[in-house]
């Protein structure tokens, strides 16, 4: 009843958002119409009232990366998506372009906690001009029929090998957040298969390799319960006039939820400071507000094995550190990964992963050389300073573009 009674609230502010829109709309022909008239406070802060009333609510498909090119040495370079690998609950999407020079072919592992890979659309940017970037773009569950089976923890870890396979050997991989954990298995799984497509580097970003360390909100609240628990109040059926009807899924309308409640009051300011500015005719620094929420408010369904797998084993029972996690039924053994070079990277501010919880991968991966390990932790930024804004560009990347380059020599 949970995700059915969501989607009708949902349908049911449909025709408000869009006499929202349209009145909108009509304001500016108005105001156009009578010479300016629109360009009046009284009509700016109306025509902002319904803008706010127009963008309430959440998306559920994943909005474009829209990258139509990109400065690659000193001249501009167009940029194609293209699909390298189609699977039921993911795909792996290709930023082609054509270059001079041969560039490190590098996955990106986007999370799967309830936003789209376009969260990363900053981190992408920023890898491209020197790196050929593919990432992973998860599909919503309730898009994806009962007939296409299940998708657990096992699964995510099959398609991270599956898609290393396709981009080929000689690659690397950088996973952001939830996925590192997945990402470090998928390195071993490989290593131990002596898989040829293992790749020669892995950076692991602000991921939750061993939460036991420094627990956070989010850490205190997946251990504040039994997995039971999760399952009976969390988990809900797609209901009808989705592709995935009768799916079981963690709704992504949750997850964001969550996400806001941790940091409200910072939201509800953002937000008031939209309507400030699109009152003001601050068109500049409205767009860069919108810009995020468009994102942060487009939303995916996990499927319910997924997460509650999830929870159980990253969060309640901390197998990877402890190491007994196990893949397709055999444990894994991390000490087989001896030639793919390591990166930690930490967020000194991170409320989401803290620090410590990533750079416990270094000891984990024992048989690594000294050589082969690196570890960073950025100061003042939290989570998302990780992979994304000034600090990403400018301190974190040139030391992930070293070291892919140094594994890719």
């Amino acid at each position: 009843m949970l995700y059915a009674a969501y989607q009708a609230q949902s349908d049911l502010f449909d025709p408000l958002r869009l006499a929202a829109r349209l009145s909108r709309q009509m304001l500016g022909t108005m105001g156009e119409a009578m010479g300016g008239l629109h360009d009046t406070p009284l009509l700016r802060n109306l025509s902002a009232g319904f803008e706010m009333i127009e963008r309430a609510g959440l998306s559920h498909e994943r909005p474009p990366f829209a990258i139509g090119t990109v400065t690659v040495g000193n001249r501009e370079v167009e940029v194609r998506e293209e699909v390298a690998l189609a699977l039921p609950f993911g795909s792996l999407l290709h930023f082609a372009k054509d270059v001079d020079q041969k560039q490190p072919r590098l996955l990106v592992v986007a999370p799967l906690s309830g936003h789209f890979a376009t969260l990363l659309l900053d981190t992408v940017k920023t890898l491209l001009p020197e790196n050929d970037v593919y990432i992973t773009d998860w599909h919503n569950a309730r898009d994806v029929p009962l007939t296409d089976g299940g998708f657990g923890f096992d699964d995510y870890v099959a398609h991270v090998i599956r898609f290393l396979e396709e981009i080929g050997p000689g690659g690397h991989v950088l996973a952001v957040c939830q996925p590192c954990v997945q990402v470090l298995a998928a390195g071993a799984v490989m290593a131990q298969e002596n898989n040829p497509a293992q790749p020669l580097s892995m950076t692991l970003m602000a991921g939750p390799v061993d939460t036991r360390i420094n627990p956070t909100k989010v850490n205190e609240l997946a251990t504040s319960k039994p997995i039971d628990w999760f399952a009976q109040n969390l988990i809900a059926t797609v209901p009808p006039g989705f592709k995935g009807a009768g799916r079981r899924v963690y709704p992504g309308f949750i997850q964001v939820g969550a996400f806001m409640a941790m940091n409200m009051e910072r939201h509800v300011k953002a937000h008031v400071g939209l309507y400030e500015n699109l009152a003001m005719g601050e068109h500049e620094k409205a767009a860069t507000t919108k810009t995020f929420y468009d994102e942060y408010f487009a939303v995916l369904d996990l499927a319910a094995e997924f997460y509650l797998e999830t929870i159980a084993k990253v969060f309640q029972q901390h197998e990877l550190p402890r190491g007994v996690l196990t893949y397709r039924g055999e444990r894994i053994d991390f000490r087989a990964i001896r030639r793919t070079a390591l990166l930690t990277v930490e967020g000194e501010r991170d409320d989401i992963c803290a620090v410590g919880q990533t750079v416990a991968a270094q000891d984990i991966c024992a048989s690594l050389r000294p050589h082969l390990r690196r570890h960073h932790m950025q100061a003042g930024v939290g989570h998302y300073g990780v992979f994304s804004g000034r600090r990403w560009k400018g301190q974190v990347y040139p030391l992930v573009r070293n070291h892919i380059l140094a594994a890719d020599a």
